[in-house]
């Protein structure tokens, strides 16, 4: 009987809970829910606002304005986020309430079968011939023989009974974690968006300051940051072409729709992958190495597949040193981030505004890696006139993460992910989710 009350004490141990009033912690769940309802709703009015502004032509004007917009946008963004952190915390709180009221009533559970073993071993304890002696009639002690066989029933039943309530007990823990590491990813995901909110005010002060408010300066720049690119892609063509090499096609998975999932929630292409006359990125008749994607600046991306962060940068950190020294600066990915698949398969994510992640940590197929950017001036754009995401796709045997060694401009000096030849490009739609 020792060894059985032992057992159930370390099957029972109890559970430190906070008490909370349940009927209000509901309450003021659904009032969260409702704000939150309201700041969605005003959300979706300034995406509709930019998505306007953010296809207007280029100029200073629109430029200032698209970055004014996106401002009150990314606080809403914010301040969802933040709803969701209090829901996750009022969430945890509930479950600790239920978690509280099963343990008291392991408790009671736990008194019911204490006073049931001990009133088994008090018969135990006594010998067959004393419980005969002592009897005054042999039907009593048929009597006491049916009390331990109600005695015993009640011990199967309470035992029962403790076993279901430990269950539930060990399936609210269980919830409870996933729901506090819920929270900890959205405190990650609200970092995140505070810090692109810094990068967008940062990026007015620079354009505003660098153009006077002139638009003729404003168009300087555009025109500048175009020869740039031209010279980026010409040493990177002819970078791809030296480290050229012969993939091997049993490594690199047949194109089949679904084998990706989608970086963002909303899927709108812009610009296809391949040779192009009209790509943001290319010269004319250029060839596109990615699939542009429409996104507001501080629009979540995510992880088209599950994989390892093979690494991640910004290509943007050395231009304002270049600036100083009158060096051409690098326009290219600006921020990126390679994932490696497990596949044969490496994604590639530029111009976005926001980074989550680091080299060698896991993600999983869906998970939030970074925010999108591409608004002109914005740290981290790169080469980019507007708002939007650039994924692109390579065969993982014929992608490096390496400096542009044959740079004539500020790229020489910065990692990034090059293509081991063109034919280590793949097209994303080939693999994502078919249109």
């Amino acid at each position: 009987m020792k060894r059985i009350l032992l057992a159930l004490f370390f099957l029972i141990a109890p559970i430190t809970t906070s008490a909370a009033d349940p009927s209000a912690l509901e309450q003021q769940i659904e009032q969260v829910r409702r704000e939150r309802a309201v700041l969605v709703e005003e959300q979706k009015k300034l995406q509709a606002e930019l998505d306007v502004i953010n296809r207007e032509s280029q100029s200073l004007g629109t430029a200032v304005k698209s970055l004014d917009t996106t401002r009150k946008k990314l606080a809403k963004d914010i301040s969802i986020t933040q709803s969701k952190i209090t829901s996750t915390s009022l969430t945890i709180k509930s479950l600790e309430n239920t978690m509280g009221e099963k343990e008291r009533q392991i408790i009671t559970h736990r008194q019911a079968i204490a006073d049931a073993i001990a009133t088994l071993s008090s018969y135990d304890s006594r010998p067959l011939i004393f419980n005969l002696l002592a009897a005054a009639e042999l039907s009593d002690l048929w009597k006491d023989k049916s009390q331990l066989d109600i005695l015993n029933d009640r011990l199967e039943d309470e035992i029962g009974a403790l076993r279901e309530t430990r269950k539930i007990i060990n399936l609210e823990k269980e919830q409870k974690e996933k729901v506090k590491a819920e929270q900890e990813n959205l405190k990650g995901q609200l970092s995140g968006q505070k810090s692109v909110v810094e990068e967008n005010q940062k990026a007015k002060e620079r354009l505003l300051t660098e153009t006077k408010n002139k638009e003729a300066a404003y168009q300087k720049l555009l025109a500048e940051n175009i020869a740039y690119q031209r010279q980026f892609e010409d040493d990177l063509t002819r970078l791809e072409t030296e480290l050229r090499i012969t993939l091997d096609p049993s490594l690199i998975p047949s194109a089949r729709h679904s084998v990706l999932s989608w970086p963002l929630d909303k899927v709108f292409v812009t610009t296809k992958f391949g040779y192009t006359q009209d790509g943001i990125y290319t010269k004319s008749g250029g060839f596109h190495n990615g699939t542009d994607f429409r996104a507001s600046m501080g629009t979540p991306v995510k992880a088209v597949l599950a994989g390892v962060i093979e690494g991640a940068g910004n290509t943007d950190e050395m231009n304002a040193l270049y600036k100083k020294q009158g060096k051409p600066i690098c326009v290219s990915y600006g921020r990126w981030i390679l994932i490696k698949h497990n596949n044969g398969l490496s994604s590639v994510y530029a111009h976005l505004s926001g980074s989550l992640v680091k080299a060698g940590q896991v993600v999983k197929t869906g998970e939030i890696i970074g925010y999108s950017g591409g608004a002109y001036g914005v740290n981290g754009s790169g080469y980019s006139f507007g708002p939007h995401l650039h994924l692109g796709l390579l065969a993982s045997q014929g992608v490096e993460v390496r400096p542009l060694t044959n740079s004539k401009g500020g790229c020489k000096e910065i990692f990034m992910p090059i293509a081991r030849g063109i034919d280590a490009y793949l097209d994303p739609l080939a693999y994502l989710p078919a249109l």
